[in-house]
Order: C-alpha cells, then structure tokens, then sequence
C-alpha cells in the first residue's frame, strides 16, 4: 500500500507544477509577442514619419552615393542644415525633380576652388576624404563667391560631372540655393546596405556639423520588436515538445517500477 501511494502522488505532485509552469510561461509568451508586435509597428511608424525614401538617378554623389542607391533621408527644416550635410533639395531654377548634393558653404562664407587641389571656404582648406580617388573627378574650379545670407551652396561629390552651383554661377543667386528648398539631410544608403554617412569633419573647424538622425534607434527598435514575436510565437511548440519529453520519461520511470 505504501509503494502505490508513493507512486500515485509523485507523479501528481509533478503534473501540478508543470501545469503552473506551462501557463505563466503561456503568458510571458503572449506578453512577448504583444510587445514585440507594438515595437516592430511603432518602429516602422517611427521611421515614416522621421524619413523619407530617395532613389539618387545619377552618379553626382559618387562614390559616396551611386546611381541607382536608395538612401534614406532625415526631413529636417532648412535652417538646420550645416555644412558638410548630404541634402535632398527642390529647385524650380536647377530641375523640377529633387536633387541630392553636399553642402559646404551656408549664408556669409565665401568659397572658391581649387588651392593645392582642395576647396576653400572662409580661407580655410577643407579636408574631403569622400571624394573620388581620381583627380580629373574632383576638379571643379570656379571663383570666390560670396554666398548670400539664407541661402546654400551645393556641390556634387563627383565633382567633374555633378550639375550643382558651379553651373549656375551666372545665375541671380550666384548658383546658390535657399534654405527653404531642402526637404531632407541624407542619413544612410540603404540599398545596397552601405550604412550611414560618414561624418564630414573636414568642416568642423568651420562650425558644428549636424548631429545624424535617430535611425540607429530605429532599427534596433525594429529588429528588438521583431526579436520579441519570434521569440515569443517560438514558445508554444517548443514547449510542447518539451512536455512531450517530460511524459515519455514520466511513462518509462514508471513503467521501471
């Protein structure tokens, strides 16, 4: 009699807290998947309204940005932007479509090309590591021109093909572009997955750069969420496979006795 009860209350006793385990493990499971669910929209959400998506159709960013590259794009107000900034602008003088160029002269600097092969803004020589190795694409030599205040000169990093201020110099504006054009500041090259822009600290000593967006946050956001569902929605199967587990070793010990 006392070996049946032994056998009888051991197994029950077992059963009872797997069944309380299996069930705060069900609700963790779903807590995950909830959350996960909320972090993976809430991050996509999150991107829309910060970014703004571009196809660059030709090769006047090269080699930072190539022909045919999506990148995605900050929307930020004109009055942020800062020298050494990768901006999305729209220009009825330029073209009817946006265009993509780089900043390197804001409202009161004075910028000219080429001293020793470098450009020059406010007298100093600028450092651009993102230009193309080969030299002919990284001439583009013009004047001194005064750029007035509230507006932008933008020059493209190909510098020998790029349709930028240097081919409007004869223009009212002197080439330049006002602020209130852009629409974006260029944060990353998603396709193909270059990653974010480096920093243009060739102009650093001219003035604070622009700090980059919060696309880091986003994605992590995105990929944490996505980490949660799976994670979350793995938790059913494999817990009944390990239930399944834990009675086959319940029947054979059993059995053994």
């Amino acid at each position: 009699m006392s070996g049946q009860s032994t056998t009888r209350t051991v197994p029950g006793s077992g059963g009872s807290g797997t069944a309380r385990s299996g069930r705060t493990g069900q609700v963790l499971s779903n807590v995950a998947v909830a959350l996960g669910l909320v972090l993976f929209l809430g991050g996509f959400a999150w991107g829309a309204v910060v970014y703004v998506p571009y196809t660059v159709p030709t090769t006047s960013m090269a080699p930072t940005i190539d022909a045919g590259e999506r990148v995605l794009a900050e929307r930020v107000d004109g009055g942020e932007v800062r020298r050494g900034d990768v901006v999305v602008f729209r220009d009825a003088t330029w073209s009817n479509a946006p265009m993509v160029k780089r900043v390197v002269a804001v409202g009161g600097d004075t910028v000219s090309c080429c001293e020793d092969g470098k450009l020059t803004v406010n007298g100093k020589e600028i450092d651009e590591p993102y230009l193309p190795d080969d030299p002919m694409a990284r001439s583009a030599v013009f004047p001194e021109v005064t750029v007035p205040k509230g507006r932008l000169f933008l020059l493209g990093d190909e510098r020998s093909g790029s349709v930028d201020s240097t081919a409007h110099l004869t223009d009212a504006a002197s080439g330049t572009v006002a602020r209130d054009a852009v629409q974006a500041r260029v944060d990353a090259v998603v396709w193909p997955m270059d990653g974010m822009l480096a920093k243009p600290a060739g102009f650093q000593a001219l003035g604070p750069l622009s700090t980059p967006g919060p696309l880091p946050s986003v994605l992590a956001v995105v990929v944490g969420g996505a980490v949660l569902v799976l994670a979350g929605a793995a938790y059913g199967p494999l817990a009944k496979r390990a239930a399944a587990s834990r009675a086959r070793r319940a029947t054979g010990s059993t059995g053994g006795r």
